[in-house]
């Protein structure tokens, strides 16, 4: 898919999922900030006169962002808007749509656009392309197997000389998950956290595969690679869910810490 240009200097991109759920389901599980922080990254929503008015994404240490919320149709469609990801690109708009289907199911649109009279920004557009299909299946998990529950998450990198590939295969290797195929269950081998499951998708690309939980309880974990700059990070997030989910991660954020230092210790002088 690529980007679409329209005449006005819009340019945008346009994705869809199906996921299982009410309009009043899915609707809070895309236009809420504890929903929000379900399958992405913690979001809080800022609310004037009980109308919300910006969101908040935080994807790391120091890694906030803020943006305005610029239409609001309960149960349909929210737009918010923000700045771009590169310095001195437009500003980016991102449109949320819910689309109510037979059979208890929903289509959940996105649109992210921005203005520009020249091709210098669209690779923010097509780098996001390529995020979304992995982001949209942790929603469908989460709205399948989890939904409405409360939910807590941790997230981790650690970096990883090489390429993306070399990153990854070191982090699948060190997790006993090399040659793992989807429906398969999955346990990690001894030495590293709990951590056990059903093998849920597996990808080349973002989000290369994603686990569905039940060690160290129930939940998902993503397992992923990502380039910082100059550096290959090996990464993993968990969103885990139910009464116990923020016991669970204040219990296991330690562990998973202390065992990616030991797996993957700083380059020297780093």
């Amino acid at each position: 898919m690529s980007v679409k240009k329209d005449a006005s200097g819009r340019r945008s991109i346009q994705l869809e999922v199906e996921v299982p759920g009410t309009p009043e389901e899915v609707w809070a599980a895309i236009a809420t900030g504890p929903g929000i922080s379900s399958w992405f990254v913690p979001a809080e929503f800022e609310e004037r006169d009980g109308k919300p008015v910006a969101v908040s994404v935080t994807f790391g240490p120091g890694m906030v962002s803020r943006s305005v919320v610029t239409a609001w149709q309960p149960l349909k469609t929210f737009t918010r808007e923000g700045d771009g990801w590169v310095p001195g690109s437009p500003p980016i708009a991102t449109e949320f749509s819910i689309e109510a289907k037979a059979g208890g199911t929903c289509i959940v649109r996105v649109v992210q656009s921005l203005f520009s009279s020249t091709d210098d920004w669209d690779g923010q557009l097509t780098g996001a392309e390529e995020g979304w299909p992995g982001i949209f299946s942790i929603l469908r998990l989460y709205l399948t197997h989890f939904r409405g529950q409360r939910s807590a998450f941790m997230q981790f990198m650690a970096p990883v000389a090489g390429t993306p590939a070399d990153a990854w295969a070191a982090l699948t290797a060190a997790l006993g998950f090399k040659g793992a195929s989807v429906g398969q269950r999955w346990a990690v081998p001894t030495g590293v956290p709990a951590l056990g499951g059903v093998l849920e998708r597996i990808t080349h690309g973002p989000y290369g595969a994603l686990l569905r939980l039940d060690e160290p309880g129930p939940g998902i974990a993503a397992l992923y690679t990502i380039e910082l700059g100059d550096t290959v990070m090996a990464s993993l997030a968990f969103y885990m869910y139910g009464d116990d989910a923020a016991r669970t991660v204040d219990r296991e954020r330690p562990r998973w810490q202390a065992w990616l230092q030991e797996s993957f210790p700083l380059p020297t002088g780093a």
